[in-house]
């Protein structure tokens, strides 16, 4: 079976052209469609829920929120086991957009080499070993030293989901400032978080997602969740992310707070989108 068979037909125009109508009826197509690769269900390592929808949901968060486009060179920091490349594959353009995957978690970048790849030759995936106490203890690059391989002003969007809940400050500042260096001027960053302020730190309601009842870790500005290895799942302190973007060159386009804390919202973890400055070519 052919790329052509596998890929949906309609091609979609600009996102002011585009609706929520279209974009509702590719999120549907890509639940729907059996032939799109989809791992074994013990193979996937990180995140919950059913892998096919979470991804679908995400590629319409991209698109509304974050205005991905359909040409779009797309860089993937944390691509796993393809969750969110997957339903890209519907919807970056075969001749002009791309994606690039990196992970620190070997198994996963193979995985996607062997399935996605050859269906989808402009996805391609690349094995970084970061070291994370979480899912690469034993990596051999230091995330306070980190380097991506990729040239400066490379890619239109950076995809950082579920990344920064995995990481302490410092190596924050490391990623988000590649990614900055990376992005073209113009480019954006799609990236997800839990942001503690007041509302999520006390809950009042008692709302908030139980199995994030985090408390703060010393004098800076992350929080953790007892009882859990500390990388399992980091939260900081409000403001912490917003001057980080800043401090890498990005300003935020949107800052929307995730029904986590137990306010209602259309995603559950806090979203950021920032914009790379400068002018675009």
């Amino acid at each position: 079976m052919n790329q052509t068979a596998l890929r949906q037909t309609e091609s979609f125009e600009p996102s002011a052209q585009r609706n929520d109508e279209r974009i509702e009826g590719m999120l549907q197509a890509v639940l729907a469609n059996r032939f799109l690769p989809q791992p074994d269900k013990d193979s996937v390592f990180v995140g919950d829920g059913n892998y096919r929808a979470v991804g679908a949901e995400f590629l319409g968060h991209f698109i509304r929120m974050g205005g991905l486009q359909p040409k779009a060179s797309v860089l993937d920091i944390g691509s796993g086991i393809g969750r969110m490349a997957v339903p890209l594959t519907q919807y970056l353009e075969p001749d002009h957009g791309r994606y690039v995957g990196i992970d620190p978690v070997e198994g996963g970048v193979k995985w996607c080499r062997e399935t996605v790849t050859p269906v989808y030759p402009n996805f391609t995936f690349q094995h970084v070993d970061i070291a994370n106490e979480l899912y690469n203890p034993n990596g051999r690059i230091n995330g306070k030293a980190l380097r991506l391989p990729y040239p400066d002003r490379h890619f239109d969007f950076a995809i950082m989901t579920s990344i920064v809940t995995h990481l302490p400050p410092d190596e924050v500042l490391v990623y988000l400032s590649e990614v900055g260096r990376m992005l073209k001027p113009g480019g954006r960053l799609f990236m997800t978080a839990f942001v503690v302020d007041d509302v999520a730190a006390r809950n009042d309601a008692g709302t908030r997602d139980q199995r994030l009842a985090f408390n703060r870790s010393g004098d800076g500005p992350c929080w953790f969740v007892p009882g859990l290895p500390p990388l399992a799942a980091v939260g900081f302190d409000d403001g912490f992310l917003d001057r980080a973007l800043q401090r890498a060159g990005l300003a935020i386009a949107l800052k929307s707070l995730g029904h986590w804390r137990g306010r209602a919202a259309h995603h559950y973890q806090d979203v950021f989108v920032a914009e790379r400055r400068g002018v675009a070519a």
